[in-house]
């Protein structure tokens, strides 16, 4: 299974690999993408809450040093690493269902897609074929 976070901005959807934009709504985004997208407002793209606190949007590396995740967890207490732990957890289950629904509709859109194009297919065949009784009964009849 595919485990790359990817940009939760439909028309990007780049693979996300250094550094990230995280919101508290669970919605992840490309530096590039943050850039331009949270200038304007401090709405999320992806469902519109608002993002007002000044920690709602951070930019994060996808790959802390390890001193850096010792630092950041040091001094909390058990239940709030677990909270921290489960909070991730729930991030990542939300995003794979995103992705999960994502890859779904991709695959109802090209089976549409298909289905179109079978349908016209069948058509172009039929009159083909028609064309073709009608020149065999014109080569039949000289």
């Amino acid at each position: 299974m595919d485990t790359d976070l990817k940009c939760n901005r439909l028309t990007c959807r780049r693979p996300l690999t250094d550094k990230a934009v995280v919101t508290t709504c669970s919605h992840i985004f490309c530096v590039d993408c943050a850039n331009d997208l949270f200038n304007a407002s401090r709405l999320c793209p992806a469902c519109e809450t608002t993002l007002s606190e000044p920690d709602d949007v951070v930019v994060c590396s996808l790959h802390p040093s390890n001193d850096y995740k010792t630092s950041v967890l040091s001094g909390l207490t058990p239940s709030i690493i677990l909270e921290i732990c489960s909070r991730a957890i729930s991030f990542w289950q939300y995003q794979t269902h995103q992705e999960n629904s994502f890859q779904q509709a991709v695959v109802r859109s090209v089976n549409d897609k298909n289905a179109q194009l079978q349908k016209q297919l069948e058509n172009v065949v039929r009159e083909a074929n028609g064309e073709i009784n009608l020149l065999s009964n014109k080569n039949a009849g000289v």
